[in-house]
């Protein structure tokens, strides 16, 4: 039984409408209109094609493995505000319309080498835009889209399950507080 039941059935055998009945059966509604509307199926593939150029499987699981796609529209859906989602969204036919240029052909269709060598020349050119937009005033420059598609991908790998517990180190329940505990070399983050 769901909750939308549970609510029908405690008025149906109290005899009593429950207040504010509409907001909690609102709630039961699990719909994402805005990534739905705004990111088609195509752009959660294109996000997922980059994210696995920028952390590809290796020995240990890429980004393709932690549906980091569906994580990208979903969480910019619900937390980048019109001008962060548009910057995303033209960023999808940027990347594009850059492949195209360098490489005659789509984004998703460059070998994988491509792929790596124009995320490489756009992640530099993302930081030189971010050093000329820092040091100006007044009007707010919108992020470079690589900046934002490279900070989903790497937030949306390293909280999924798969970056959590199989790249970092995991201990999913901590013992006694340690708060320094030396290095050594070659070892993987705590999650």
């Amino acid at each position: 039984m769901n909750r939308r039941e549970l609510i029908k059935q405690i008025a149906l055998l109290t005899g009593t409408a429950v207040i504010g009945g509409e907001f909690f059966l609102a709630g039961c509604k699990n719909e994402d209109k805005t990534s739905a509307d705004f990111f088609s199926d195509k752009d959660i593939l294109f996000f997922d094609e980059v994210a696995e150029t920028i952390l590809p499987k290796t020995n240990t699981p890429g980004a393709k493995d932690a549906e980091v796609g569906k994580f990208m529209v979903s969480y910019s859906a619900d937390c980048y505000d019109e001008l962060q989602l548009k910057t995303l969204k033209d960023g999808i036919n940027k990347l594009n319309d850059a492949a195209g240029k360098k490489y005659g052909n789509d984004f998703m269709k460059i070998t994988a080498t491509q792929k790596q060598e124009l995320l490489t020349g756009i992640d530099a050119e993302a930081k030189k835009y971010y050093e000329k937009s820092t040091g100006q005033t007044g009007k707010e420059q919108p992020p470079h889209y690589f900046t934002l598609m490279k900070q989903l991908v790497l937030l949306g790998f390293f909280t999924s399950k798969p970056g959590v517990t199989q790249v970092l180190r995991y201990n999913p329940v901590p013992g006694k507080y340690q708060g320094c505990i030396d290095y050594k070399e070659g070892e993987t983050s705590w999650a």
